[in-house]
């Protein structure tokens, strides 16, 4: 399961499947993934033309590249390209895109190209899921978030002023391609906002992964081929085992969650800018729902402290000391919580622990205790 990253990594890509029977697909991990694009999406095709939305930044950086292996598959494209940060995700840019597509006579038989973070990813899908009652989609997503968490399982949506992915659907993709070259060109704040979803998943289910992390993380952060390969495919692997146990989030999914209950309302309290990268209210929030086990009784100090000796070490938010600007009081963060679109019955469902590697869904959480341990956060802020 965790193997000496200072071994060679494979030359050819490996290959994940997502098991949802006919809707069932592939994510491929690797290097050098771009230029080999149209070869891998070609046979999905009825006439070989895509449409690619993607924005700026990426396309500044690798639409050629993008085109280019789209080219040698045979592979023709129009490209719409978007502002970059997660404001993009509303209705205005969901308007833009999907009449872009209509204008493009983009069919049911056609396929849509989500190139970017998991905003385009996000964005791109959704559009996809409600175009023509539903177009085939492939991502390729070019940030490490992306690559572990967003492009996989089929979660498609925007965000609403009240709250974080409040409109959205459930779309599969048709293929995955996370080429591990892309992540090269990440900022470093990009990266570690990506790097909470790794870490997510080992604090969630799996704690000999995150040990690993402990002792590899910087490792990947720096470059290291074999390491990236090695977190990005675990990650995938333990994302797509959930998916296909509980595709739209009745029961085991919802562990996948760990941290965005606090991270979404931090963002809302943030206005979806670039105060708070949605990998960082992750980061934050991961931290928050251990230090709300530990308040509770559910697991030892230990754990929190350990999350957050690993998290400083990689150069990560872990407190809402961490958010520049002005936040709300606990009652308003509390408040902000009630519009996540995890709330059951009215009430607000967190994914708490037990231990590192031993997450549960709890939907009776003590509130007073939650609302405690946020006044210590807010509290530190202004100390």
């Amino acid at each position: 399961m965790t193997p000496d990253v200072t071994a060679a990594p494979a030359a050819a890509p490996e290959t994940l499947d997502v098991a949802l029977g006919e809707r069932s697909y592939g994510i491929h991990i690797g290097p050098g993934l771009l230029a080999s694009a149209g070869q891998a999406i070609a046979p999905l095709l009825r006439r070989p033309r895509v449409a690619v939305v993607t924005e700026t930044r990426v396309a500044a950086l690798h639409r050629a590249a993008l085109e280019a292996g789209l080219a040698a598959g045979g592979i023709d494209c129009d490209v719409l390209e978007l502002p970059p940060g997660e404001a993009t995700k509303c209705w205005a840019r969901l308007e833009e895109t999907v009449e872009w597509l209509i204008a493009r006579k983009v069919g049911r038989d056609d396929v849509v190209v989500a190139f970017g973070g998991g905003v385009i990813g996000d964005l791109a899908g959704f559009a996809a899921a409600i175009l023509r009652r539903g177009v085939r989609f492939v991502q390729i997503p070019t940030t490490l978030l992306a690559q572990v968490d967003s492009s996989v399982g089929g979660k498609t949506g925007i965000n609403s002023p009240q709250g974080k992915n409040l409109v959205g659907a459930f779309h599969q993709p048709s293929l995955v391609l996370a080429d591990i070259d892309l992540l090269g060109t990440l900022a470093p704040r990009d990266y570690l906002a990506g790097y909470a979803e790794v870490a997510k998943y080992g604090l969630l289910g799996d704690a000999a992964f995150f040990r690993w992390l402990e002792a590899n993380g910087a490792r990947a952060a720096q470059g290291d081929l074999a390491a990236r390969i090695h977190a990005v495919r675990r990650s995938c692997e333990m994302k797509a085992e959930i998916v296909a146990r509980d595709e739209t989030e009745q029961g085991d999914r919802a562990l996948l969650n760990l941290g965005h209950t606090f991270g979404h309302a931090l963002e809302a309290a943030t206005g979806y800018s670039d105060r708070l990268l949605h990998g960082e209210g992750v980061s934050i929030g991961c931290l928050l729902a251990f230090e709300a086990s530990a308040a509770l009784g559910l697991c030892s100090q230990e754990a929190p402290s350990r999350v957050a000796a690993h998290f400083s070490a990689m150069g990560m938010r872990t407190t809402l000391a961490d958010i520049p600007g002005d936040l709300p009081d606990a009652d308003g963060l509390m408040e902000l919580m009630t519009q996540d679109k995890k709330v059951k019955d009215g009430r607000i469902v967190f994914v708490l622990a037990r231990d590192i590697g031993e997450a549960f869904v709890c939907r009776d959480a003590e509130l007073s205790v939650v609302r405690r341990v946020l006044a210590d956060g807010l509290r530190l802020r202004r100390d």
